[in-house]
């Protein structure tokens, strides 16, 4: 088998063993983190109600007009700090953070670093 391909899978059996503790509710929603090769991507998610609430990405418009990120680590603290600020924007203050079968180390805790610098609680 590929590493690739089992590093994949092995991702993906880790999110969901998390996931079956892991949910959010709508005092409480879910702040999931994805992480591509480019980009990073953030959502707050009801699952009781199966809705995003909040979404932020690097690839958006706001994130790119203006803005040079030197590496990605800055570009997911940056992505951490405008999820927060439009989950603030909705009344969203607390969440429980899904690290989507990812170790929680470099841009997916710079994601959360960010998140709570902005003022998110988790």
């Amino acid at each position: 088998m590929d590493s690739a391909i089992k590093r994949r899978l092995t991702r993906i059996k880790k999110k969901q063993r998390v996931r079956k503790k892991v949910t959010g509710t709508p005092e409480r929603p879910r702040l999931c983190v994805f992480r591509s090769a480019k980009h990073m991507y953030a959502q707050i998610i009801d699952d009781v109600a199966g809705h995003t609430l909040v979404a932020a990405s690097t690839c958006e418009k706001e994130a790119l007009a203006g803005q040079k990120f030197d590496s990605k680590k800055l570009a997911a603290v940056f992505v951490g700090k405008l999820v927060a600020e439009r989950a603030k924007e909705k009344g969203i203050t607390k969440v429980v953070f899904d690290r989507n079968g990812y170790i929680y180390h470099g841009r997916i805790k710079a994601v959360s670093d960010g998140a709570r610098e902005a003022g998110l609680i988790f």
